[in-house]
């Protein structure tokens, strides 16, 4: 699926992650960070992405659960006395910004998943290969690496099994023997694979001429109206923020 938000420059879409990760830490009030999350949540259903938001959410759930239980048995500031524990109050303000710094931290791997789904790396390098080329084309590659060594490591954990080699089976030693063998592999064949890479850009003559696109995007009346949209949104947002809008103050006294 390549309409809708996704069909639009890619400038225009990093910038309006760029302006969503600023306003996600700079506003502090429950009511702009519930939007947040919703309007984000709404944008990755839009994309057909909600199982990558589910799985994230798998993980991120208990952490967020102990975050928000554990806060008040360690912070024991504000008036309100809720009970006691451990011969310790827990504070309503305390339980509050527990509260709000988990929906900040939700709203911005809610961002980061809906990033991901946009921003793909020819889009990336459209933005900032031009400017920056050996440095996007590094983040690219780093960006990449991590699911393509899980890849590669699960493709020579199976073929290894036919030999006996197994981390889930077998005593301790034994497991650790394995890992290490597959984690040999895994370097040994990541790095010829690299060497490859190098010498197939250095054969095509990478960097040493003006650089062609395998894509080209086009700045469209579309991307004007959106990002002049999102420019003003953004301008308005952080003028209430100056004037004390999107705050949420919880210490010393709570509002």
């Amino acid at each position: 699926m390549n309409g809708g938000f996704r069909s639009l420059h890619p400038l225009t879409c990093v910038l309006y992650y760029v302006g969503a990760i600023a306003l996600g830490m700079v506003m502090t009030h429950p009511l702009f960070i519930l939007t947040l999350i919703g309007l984000t949540t709404l944008l990755i259903a839009l994309h057909g992405e909600l199982a990558s938001l589910g799985r994230l959410l798998k993980y991120y759930a208990p952490l967020a659960i102990l975050f928000v239980l554990a806060n008040p048995l360690f912070s024991h500031r504000g008036r309100h006395v809720l009970t006691y524990a451990f011969g310790q109050p827990i504070t309503l303000e305390s339980l509050l910004y527990g509260l709000i710094s988990m929906g900040t931290i939700l709203a911005l791997l809610i961002i980061f998943t809906s990033y991901q789904a946009v921003i793909t790396p020819p889009k990336f390098l459209r933005v900032f290969g031009t400017l920056f080329p050996k440095t996007a084309l590094m983040t690219t590659v780093a960006v990449r690496f991590v699911p393509l060594m899980r890849r590669r490591l699960m493709e020579i954990a199976t073929v290894q099994r036919t030999k006996g080699i197994d981390v889930t089976e077998g005593r301790l030693t034994k497991r650790v023997s394995d890992g290490m063998k597959l984690l040999q592999l895994l370097l040994s064949v990541s790095l010829e694979e690299a060497l490859q890479t190098a010498d197939a850009m250095k054969a095509k003559g990478y960097g040493t001429g003006l650089r062609g696109r395998f894509e080209e995007y086009h700045f469209s009346p579309s991307d004007r109206v959106v990002l002049t949209s999102l420019v003003a949104l953004a301008a308005a947002c952080l003028a209430g923020r100056m004037q004390g809008y999107g705050d949420f103050p919880i210490f010393p006294v709570m509002q």
